[in-house]
């Protein structure tokens, strides 16, 4: 009762005057911690239990489930540690481990441990599923997202809106968007996040007119956009390079709409004028912000800057992200790629002196690609998968193939001063090549090619993937931090804008 009113004080006392306590007693407690966003205070309870010999129970996860949002990282080994001690796993208990994994950014555990959870003949509920399928996504394992999807539908878990988001959700972070779009247009009831995330969806893989024209459908039918929605349509402008659609849209939200912009869209904003090449108009659009400017405004003008090689804002653009984010490789990493371009090698020297002094290292490229319900994880260079030998090989004729039809590795950029052939070795080992490489060699003749990046994909590997799309025949899609690359025949959806 004192939990359920927010008087832990009182609760406490009434614990500590219980000549007798059991495990329910101490899962009251933990319930009033967690319920009043208490977590840490509700796994010091947990563990005081433990210290008293009381192990906790299924109802301690349960228990938990309330404030699981705000786990910290630093928390996640004692919770798995507590929930691996369950004799008996409820499901509710299954559900907090997936959800204490998404949390805090660890989408390939929470895949796991929902594996695992099949393993021991648990059926998933709703919750399950809403949980695990953001995972799928971040790691684009489609074929277990769609073999959740059968199993939503097997269940008849549907209508469901909080499932069918998931799934939308889903099936646009793997590059699916006929996937996307049908359970859209099956879905009976639709919300404001139903359709920001299909909008979402058709952005990122560079579709900004049909995004644009379901923005404007959903206007039609009398649903009042949010900010998020808004964020949606302006960055799928930016990506399509839809300068005028994208000034219209803000000046909407703004005037019409009365919505104050937060740092969202003036992020889409100087990404929409920078890619679209008007450095100067991002700068000077950046300096009038009502708000101060953080790292991912000055970010996207240092990627502008480096597409079109504008030195001077480029410096000025460096100089504010130092100062806000030193220990950020990625900004150092874009100033010296500008610097590389300019074949500037003594400031390219002085940007990686400045990393080495500061003990800043390169964020290192990671693709993963999907084979039967398990990611496989490539980093640049990577010899450590025991198919290493056959994966090298294959990446030594695919780059044979494409030097004949015409391939020259873009070395402008390389961070390095060095000769142009150690320039190409560099290159030729790129994590998405090896990604790419693997798939070939383990997937059927024609099949579809899907691979996730954690960095923006390199001019040279674009470059690459196109040719081997030509090369092999397949479709192979690649999701890096931006966007999506459907490359096809030679041809990639994005135009080479990007």
């Amino acid at each position: 009762m004192y939990g359920k009113c927010g008087c832990l004080v009182e609760a406490c006392r009434v614990l500590d005057q219980m000549p007798c306590r059991d495990v329910v007693s101490w899962n009251s407690l933990v319930a009033g911690c967690a319920r009043n966003g208490q977590f840490d205070d509700a796994l010091e309870v947990c563990k005081e239990m433990e210290l008293l010999g009381l192990k906790p129970d299924a109802g301690t996860m349960a228990s938990l489930l309330p404030a699981v949002t705000n786990t910290c990282l630093d928390n996640v080994s004692f919770v798995k540690e507590m929930f691996m001690k369950l004799a008996n796993k409820s499901l509710v208990s299954w559900n907090v481990m997936i959800a204490v994994y998404m949390n805090n950014s660890m989408p390939a555990e929470a895949v796991d441990i929902f594996l695992q959870m099949e393993d021991h003949a648990v059926d998933p509920d709703a919750i399950s599923i809403a949980s695990v399928l953001p995972a799928c996504g971040d790691l684009s394992a489609l074929l277990l997202g769609r073999r959740i999807h059968e199993y939503v539908v097997r269940k008849r878990l549907q209508p469901n809106l909080l499932l069918e988001n998931a799934l939308i959700d889903m099936y646009a972070k793997c590059g699916c968007l006929e996937y996307a779009r049908e359970v859209f247009d099956q879905m009976k009831f639709r919300d404001v996040v139903s359709w920001t995330s299909m909008i979402s969806a058709y952005g990122m893989n560079g579709k900004g007119r049909d995004a644009v024209s379901l923005f404007s459908r959903m206007q039609d039918l009398g649903l009042n956009p949010d900010s998020i929605a808004f964020v949606s349509v302006l960055s799928a402008c930016s990506h399509a390079g839809l300068l005028d659609e994208g000034r219209y849209y803000f000046k909407l939200m703004t005037e019409e709409c009365k919505i104050v912009p937060r740092i969202e869209h003036f992020v889409c904003m100087v990404d929409l004028l920078g890619r679209a090449g008007q450095v100067d108009e991002a700068y000077g659009f950046i300096k009038q912000m009502p708000m101060e400017p953080n790292e991912r405004v000055w970010g996207a003008l240092l990627s502008a800057c480096r597409v079109y090689s504008n030195m001077i804002i480029g410096l000025l653009a460096a100089d504010q992200l130092f100062q806000l984010c030193p220990e950020q490789s990625g900004y150092y990493v874009l100033l010296s790629n500008i610097y590389a371009k300019a074949g500037r090698w003594e400031d390219v020297t002085t940007v990686r002196s400045i990393m080495k002094t500061k003990g800043i290292k390169k964020m290192p490229g990671v693709s993963n690609f999907e084979l039967d319900n398990r990611v496989h994880t490539f980093l640049a260079g990577d010899q450590s998968h025991p198919q290493s030998k056959q994966i090298y090989e294959e990446l030594d004729v695919s780059v044979g193939k494409m030097k004949e039809a015409g391939y020259v590795p873009e070395t402008d950029s390389a961070l390095h001063d060095v000769e142009e052939e150690d320039k190409e070795c560099h290159l030729a080992v790129h994590s998405e090549k090896l990604a790419i490489a693997f798939a070939i060699l383990n997937t059927a003749p024609g099949s579809p090619i899907r691979i996730t990046k954690n960095l923006r994909v390199c001019g040279d590997c674009h470059i690459a993937a196109k040719l081997i799309s030509k090369i092999v025949g397949r479709e192979i899609t690649i999701r890096d931090t931006n966007r999506f690359h459907h490359f096809y025949n030679g041809v990639c959806s994005c135009g080479d804008y990007w």
